[in-house]
């Protein structure tokens, strides 16, 4: 964000107006954790990135953990995007995130389609 001290005004003028705002791709970019302090988020999203190797890299799940943890202390539902296998899914869950998204869970798909799986 170019004009951080406007946006932040713009999210809680919205914020005001009950809209939740999520970071999204947290861990990554402009996603710091002085956004965490002065943003007026309700949601914290769990980059991809971290989530594709936690089966097998240390360093990553030892993020997604910290990121979980930061979420939950600071009273934010914790996302985490990318989740494509059960394992990915199940030490989520452990750690206590509060939602998941990704292909493990369903691919895209049209409205029309989505309204029929629904359904039956």
């Amino acid at each position: 964000m170019k004009d951080v001290d406007a946006s932040l005004a713009i999210l809680n003028d919205l914020t005001a107006m009950g809209v939740h705002i999520a970071i999204d791709d947290f861990g990554t970019g402009y996603s710091s954790l002085l956004y965490l302090k002065r943003m007026p988020a309700t949601e914290l999203k769990i980059d991809r990135a971290f989530v594709h190797d936690l089966e097998c890299n240390d360093e990553d799940a030892a993020i997604v953990s910290s990121i979980i943890a930061r979420g939950r202390t600071l009273q934010l539902q914790v996302v985490a995007e990318g989740v494509e296998t059960q394992a990915q899914r199940e030490y989520l869950s452990e750690l206590g995130c509060d939602q998941l998204q990704g292909y493990h869970l369903g691919r895209p798909m049209e409205a029309e389609e989505f309204l029929r799986k629904v359904a039956g």
